[in-house]
């Protein structure tokens, strides 16, 4: 391994998240500052949170819901033909 190359390595560097909860890791720099951890990350509490930008949820549910209302009535249709004949 070539000398004077790489970083220094901290086996002990304090990492601090925005929501205050603070943790021991390795790094290349002594403290680290981070948005998010696994103390309040959606995935590792559970509470997932959906973020509707402009409608695109409700908007996606009533596509979804008028696809099934199409599908519905075709099913009508067909078995009124059905008796028809």
């Amino acid at each position: 391994m070539k000398k004077d190359i790489h970083p220094q390595y901290y086996p002990e560097a304090k990492a601090t998240c925005a929501c205050g909860n603070s943790f021991i890791t390795g790094s290349t720099k002594p403290e680290l500052n981070v948005e998010i951890c696994a103390q309040c990350h959606p995935f590792y509490t559970g509470k997932e949170k959906l973020i509707d930008t402009a409608g695109r949820v409700d908007r996606f549910r009533k596509m979804q819901a008028k696809k099934t209302d199409i599908s519905a009535k075709k099913g009508v249709k067909k078995e009124r033909i059905k008796k028809q004949k």
